[in-house]
């Protein structure tokens, strides 16, 4: 089993040793700055693809989520849920499907398509309603509310006399 980490400009590969069991490292080349931004960028990118249900369900169609290399990758990425990496988020959603990707019944589900139909309803939802939520929720409780739109009129407009 491989688990991949990073230290400094360094990627260290750790793997358990399939005769004793003992956890064996080794460093590869040192990055450079440009491939470490690189690299940052890809993972940015794929983590924040976690937010859309159906790249989900694109994953779990193509057998992605079955495989161990890429649930380990997944296991990987939860460093992005520390607060100096989410940060550069943009769609803070797909921190909780990163979170529920560490579950495999979660990722046999998403195989089906009503699953990641339900998903996405939910994520529009969410959506819809959230900066109403943040707005209300930001705004002093003894701040004034905006005036009511003027009513409309009981009769059409006027017509043009000819």
């Amino acid at each position: 089993m491989f688990i991949i980490t990073l230290s400094f400009n360094f990627l260290t590969l750790f793997f358990v040793e399939a005769n004793t069991g003992a956890l064996v490292s080794f460093a590869v080349l040192p990055e450079t700055e440009e491939q470490n931004r690189r690299r940052f960028q890809m993972e940015l990118e794929f983590v924040q693809c976690l937010a859309n249900p159906n790249y989900i369900h694109f994953l779990a169609q193509r057998g992605y989520l079955k495989e161990q290399t890429f649930v380990n990758y997944i296991r990987y990425l939860q460093y992005w849920r520390e607060p100096e990496y989410a940060r550069y988020l943009k769609y803070p959603m797909c921190l909780h499907f990163l979170e529920l990707l560490q579950h495999e019944a979660f990722r046999r589900e998403c195989v089906s398509a009503q699953v990641c139909k339900f998903m996405d309803d939910q994520a529009i939802l969410l959506w819809q309603h959230y900066t109403r939520r943040r707005t209300r929720t930001l705004q002093p409780p003894d701040a004034p509310q905006p005036p009511a739109p003027p009513a409309p009129p009981t009769q059409g407009p006027p017509r043009q006399q000819s």
